[in-house]
């Protein structure tokens, strides 16, 4: 696993790491310490990662800053800060847990347990769906997205404007943030079910969902009997 740690205090920043490494019960995850915005931010842009762990408060720079940034990426976010306040904003850009300083080991391990547990679902569910654009950032608002399409490592999201939209993360990364109305009905479509007109069952174990546009998402058996649940 890539983790890259972003905390300007350096004593904490060391123990952040050790007890990470503790968490995690071995030493071959790289771990990268970074203490200013600035670093990070191209740090992100230039190397592949899987987790990163962010504090909020980075020498008076907002850490909210980042983690905008991080919305859009591949990876989990995990904030570790004081600033408890801010932990419902930070759910709602897409963070897998919050980790209030000060943590200990078992608490940080529960938080890092959740970025390994593919399709466990966060108990906080994100808002915000960043893609980049460009040199910026857009902002996408969960329930404006109709459907998502996976496209190899990346997901297509499918607006209710008619706009697609690519975004860094896999369809199951997404699905692990996403709200209870977005389910994954086949391996490679993730269905806003409030956008569903109807289902449909064409026998012989075929099955598929009509969107209230009239596009029409295929259904995998394996999905069914929990789709018929969600929709009854």
């Amino acid at each position: 696993m890539k983790i890259i740690i972003v905390e300007d205090e350096a004593l904490v920043a060391r123990r952040l790491e050790r007890l990470t490494r503790q968490a995690l019960q071995d030493d071959k995850h790289r771990i990268t310490l970074k203490s200013t915005l600035e670093d990070a931010a191209t740090y992100l842009y230039e190397h592949p990662v899987d987790v990163l762990l962010l504090d909020l408060n980075l020498n008076g720079r907002d850490g909210f800053d980042l983690l905008k940034m991080a919305v859009s990426g591949s990876f989990h976010t995990i904030v570790v800060s004081a600033n408890t306040d801010r932990a419902l904003q930070a759910y709602d850009y897409g963070v897998v847990d919050f980790v209030p300083k000060p943590f200990g080991i078992e608490r940080l391990r529960r938080a890092l347990d959740r970025c390994r547990s593919a399709g466990e679902r966060s108990p906080h569910s994100t808002k915000y769906l960043a893609v980049r654009k460009a040199e910026r950032l857009k902002l996408v608002d969960v329930q404006d997205v109709r459907y998502i399409r996976g496209a190899g490592v990346y997901s297509e999201l499918h607006l209710t404007n008619g706009g697609v939209e690519l975004h860094d993360k896999t369809l199951s990364r997404l699905s692990d943030l996403l709200p209870a109305n977005f389910l994954r009905v086949h391996k490679s479509f993730i269905a806003n079910l409030d956008h569903v007109q109807h289902f449909r069952s064409h026998g012989s174990s075929k099955y598929d969902l009509v969107l209230e546009n009239d596009e029409v998402l295929p259904v995998s058996r394996s999905k069914y009997k929990e789709l018929k649940v969600a929709l009854a």
